[in-house]
């Protein structure tokens, strides 16, 4: 697959791009290496591209926003922080463009409780859940869900602080090392069949990625480091299975409220039935990362794609019909 570059004029239109990554979440190292990759991307393609590392070295990341030079910016900050809806806002303020979803979308979708509770009142179906605050009865928590469960911090990514279940004692261990990365803990039924991701660009679903994996489940390892991890395209779905399940992943992002691109990973229930588990507003871009994965399997070159992203930049309080 050819390099992609653009031409200078619209080079020019892009203006002066900044890459914002790094960020002081729990993702910061994964954050690191998808900002890598994006500004040498965009280098690649001839945007007028640099980065900023948001927080390195204890800077104040509104000092270093200000003081940067751009027209526009390319997030791909990853967690807390930059995929929950603050650094959107900091960024409407200035009256920057920037890619993925606004300030609202951002926020439901780093919030995985809020995501799932849209979904099912919209009439899509997502594993059943319970709440697990400090004062709640584990005892009740797995008499409602059944053994085994997923438990996950409700505002983490990249699977951090996530744990299958297996008998109470699993369960009590989980939920401590989950209250370290968040006070609200989600516990979700286990969904024992196959697992998809599904990209989105511009509102339309990219290749099906069906993931298998030898650990209990996709977890941090098997996202970006592990080398048995298997990405496959043979997704054993039917074409009228398929169809089903892009239609349902692009309804399910736009009910978010989410925009440019993301990702959204589901699975298939024992009944044979979609079961949404959760939305991913600035997905990774690293050497595993699915997103641009499935792009090249849709014939996107890597560069093609960061630029599509970025041209999809734009402001919540931008007019229809007015360029951002």
């Amino acid at each position: 697959m050819a390099n992609f570059t653009l031409g200078a004029a619209e080079a020019a239109t892009l203006g002066r791009v900044a890459v914002i990554y790094g960020g002081l979440s729990a993702e910061r190292s994964v954050s690191l290496k998808s900002g890598a990759e994006v500004l040498k991307g965009l280098r690649v393609a001839g945007v007028d591209a640099f980065g900023i590392d948001l927080g390195v070295d204890g800077q104040d990341p509104l000092a270093q926003l200000m003081a940067a030079d751009f027209d526009r910016a390319f997030l791909i900050l990853h967690g807390r922080g930059g995929e929950d809806g603050t650094i959107q806002g900091v960024l409407e303020m200035m009256g920057k463009p920037y890619t993925g979803s606004g300030v609202a979308a951002s926020a439901v979708g780093m919030d995985k409780l809020r995501t799932k509770q849209l979904w099912s009142g919209g009439g899509l179906s997502t594993p059943a859940f319970a709440v697990i605050g400090m004062e709640s009865d584990l005892n009740t928590v797995a008499a409602t869900l059944g053994f085994p469960i997923m438990i996950k911090p409700i505002h983490e990514g990249s699977s951090i602080g996530m744990a299958k279940v297996r008998d109470q004692a699993q369960l009590e261990a989980a939920v401590d090392e989950a209250r370290k990365f968040d006070s609200v803990v989600l516990a979700e039924r286990w969904i024992s069949g196959p697992e998809y991701t599904v990209g989105v660009l511009d509102g339309k679903a990219l290749p099906i990625i069906r993931l298998e994996t030898p650990h209990d489940f996709y977890d941090f390892n098997a996202k970006y480091e592990a080398n048995d991890t298997r990405y496959l395209f043979d997704t054993q779905l039917s074409s009228e299975e398929e169809v089903e399940l892009k239609v349902l992943v692009e309804e399910a992002f736009a009910m978010v409220g989410c925009r440019g691109w993301g990702r959204i990973d589901v699975m298939l229930d024992e009944q044979g039935q979609f079961q949404l588990l959760e939305v991913n507003t600035a997905p990774g871009m690293t050497d595993h990362s699915l997103v641009p994965m499935a792009a090249r399997e849709a014939g996107i070159a890597f560069e093609q794609l960061v630029v599509e992203i970025l041209r999809t930049a734009t402001l919540d309080s931008v007019k229809p019909g007015s360029e951002g």
